[in-house]
């Protein structure tokens, strides 16, 4: 491929059969983070380029920081599965995929390496320079499909992310005792969390109501964006977050 830049880690290319088109003249407009939540790295390779698995990404990043590519990036690779943001449901063809090697929460969870980051930040730093992808829109899995699925997860070290130029983030709002919406509540307060959440691009529905979808998508914005503690109630910390986050975009 061109239009890598010069400090751009190389990629070890392995063709997975599952792909195709970008649909409806999509191109990429943002990246979409993901964790394997296999036992081995061999083991997610080896499934991405499966044709019984039907699933596959552009890149995957190993732990020692190995890329392979398997989709080239003009094509629609099937990683996102059921998914929104801004409305749209088709994220596979706008979107770029990278899978990180992890086990994931099932499997025990460890941290990811520091040359794995290293790796995946050079990688993202390429991609959102050949597609002019905005910072705000390097994503989780977890935020464009709540609750159906919580990768790259909250120990994902999205601050050294964006202290090397990837990604959206803003200090998170210090924890402290107090109220907080949860489920039950109702009124003015909840549709002003349901509509800022909108805003940013999450798939929650502005009802006045603080039902089960409301609380799935604020933990997948704090699974982001307040990992220090993931509990699906709007607190003081999340609200304050959730308002600098808005307040920053494309500053």
């Amino acid at each position: 491929m061109s239009g890598f830049l010069p400090d751009e880690p190389s990629a070890e290319v392995r063709v997975s059969p599952n792909f195709g088109p970008r649909r409806d003249g999509l191109k990429p407009d943002m990246i979409v983070l993901h964790y394997t939540g296999m036992a081995t790295g061999a083991g997610a390779e080896a499934w991405l380029c499966d044709p019984a698995s039907e699933v596959s990404s552009h890149y995957l990043v190993h732990e020692n920081g190995h890329i392979v590519q398997m989709v080239r990036e003009s094509d629609r690779a099937w990683h996102a599965g059921q998914s929104s943001w801004f409305g749209r449901t088709d994220i596979n063809s706008c979107s770029v995929g990278i899978e990180i090697v992890n086990p994931g929460h099932s499997l025990g969870y460890p941290g990811f390496p520091k040359r794995q980051i290293t790796a995946v930040i050079a990688l993202c730093k390429g991609i959102a320079a050949r597609h002019e992808i905005a910072a705000e829109r390097v994503l989780a899995h977890s935020d464009v499909a709540p609750g159906r699925k919580i990768d790259p997860g909250e120990k994902f070290p999205w601050g050294a992310l964006f202290k090397a130029g990837v990604g959206h983030l803003v200090p998170a709002a210090p924890i402290r005792r107090g109220a907080a919406l949860k489920s039950g509540d109702h009124g003015p307060d909840v549709e002003e969390l349901q509509s800022m959440l909108s805003i940013y691009g999450y798939g929650a529905e502005i009802s006045g109501v603080f039902d089960d979808r409301t609380r799935i998508v604020v933990e997948a914005f704090q699974r982001h964006f307040r990992p220090r503690l993931v509990d699906g109630f709007a607190d003081a910390s999340t609200m304050r977050t959730l308002r600098k986050l808005l307040a920053s975009v494309g500053s």
